[in-house]
């Protein structure tokens, strides 16, 4: 496998792209490369030629941002399924093209979409825009009515890496996640959700349910970090972590987020009535109270300002919605 970072030299990325019949003959060269921002899981560079600028994208055996996580390098075939996948006209002007897959070096060669910035700053404007929640909705529609048919890969050590970041041990009384650290008071906080059988008995039954293979397409991750605009356009990346499951996970993620950003339990609903399709609203409100405990006493903490009291709030509305 040849790996790729900022540090390899300019020519060893042109000797490989020539190798693998990428650029346009010896005419086209390459002028740089840079980070096109911080990615989670895997290597992702933009590079520049004196034709265009695309994006590199590399899996490694573990997850980027956290080295010490181990995580397949099948990702990347996962993420190239997932966009042939769904391939049609009404979704094709919202997801990035693939340009090129070299399997063997576990790598992405993908259109450039230009200086997107990603949507994790609702937590900060605790306002979501209407119309792009309406596009990303449809989004997820047409995600979720794809037909990959039975041949897409079940991506399942990637799901039992993520079930044990979402649905374990955020839960676990001495996983050693430093939280005061994040927060003072947060981990005093965070021991009555870790104490609570009755919470842990439902969040471990939903996380059954998520390794096991259902009927729909997902995207797996489908959060702001995912979500890219531009002069108003949407965009959805990184898909990597899905796979044929059930659609409330992604509604249930989504929601989560947007009740965070807004503090507004009601944000939910409007995830769920803007969906086009039947769903499962008493699940998706499960996943979505999962999702919101996980991510603030969980180690995949979000760039969100709140105070202990706004996020014992939060707590709160997550036990509410995985119980009742």
């Amino acid at each position: 496998m040849t790996r790729f970072d900022l540090h390899t030299p300019l020519a060893v990325l042109q000797s490989y792209l020539e190798t693998i019949g990428f650029l346009d003959g010896a005419s086209e060269r390459i002028l740089s490369m840079e980070k096109p921002g911080e990615g989670n899981m895997n290597v992702v560079l933009r590079v520049r030629t004196d034709h265009r600028s695309f994006i590199l994208k590399q899996s490694r055996p573990y997850v980027q941002k956290y080295q010490q996580i181990e995580a397949p390098l099948e990702r990347i075939a996962v993420e190239r399924e997932f966009y042939r996948a769904v391939q049609e006209r009404s979704i094709n002007d919202h997801l990035p093209e693939i340009l090129t897959y070299a399997p063997g070096d576990y790598l992405l060669l993908m259109e450039d979409l230009g200086q997107v910035e990603d949507m994790t700053r609702i937590y900060h404007s605790r306002i979501i825009d209407p119309a792009a929640l309406d596009k990303l909705l449809s989004i997820a529609s047409h995600i979720h009515n794809a037909s990959p048919g039975v041949a897409y890969p079940s991506n399942i050590e990637l799901r039992q890496l993520n079930h044990q970041h979402i649905f374990v041990l955020p839960f676990r009384e001495d996983n050693g996640f430093p939280l005061d650290d994040l927060q003072e008071g947060l981990q005093a906080l965070s021991m009555p959700f870790k104490k609570d059988r009755v919470l842990k008995k439902e969040i471990d039954a939903i996380g059954k349910k998520y390794l096991t293979t259902g009927t729909v397409l997902i995207h797996g991750d489908y959060y702001p970090g995912s979500w890219m605009t531009v002069d108003g356009h949407v965009y959805v990346i990184d898909p990597e972590f899905s796979f044929m499951g059930f659609a409330e996970f992604d509604l249930g993620v989504m929601g989560a987020h947007c009740i965070m950003a807004s503090m507004q339990p009601s944000a939910l609903q409007k995830v769920m009535d803007g969906y086009s399709h039947q769903a499962d609203g008493r699940l998706a409100g499960q996943v979505a109270g999962i999702e919101i405990l996980r991510r603030l006493i969980g180690i995949a903490q979000l760039p969100l300002e709140r105070t202990l009291e706004e996020k014992e709030y939060l707590l709160q509305i997550a036990r509410k919605l995985i119980l009742e």
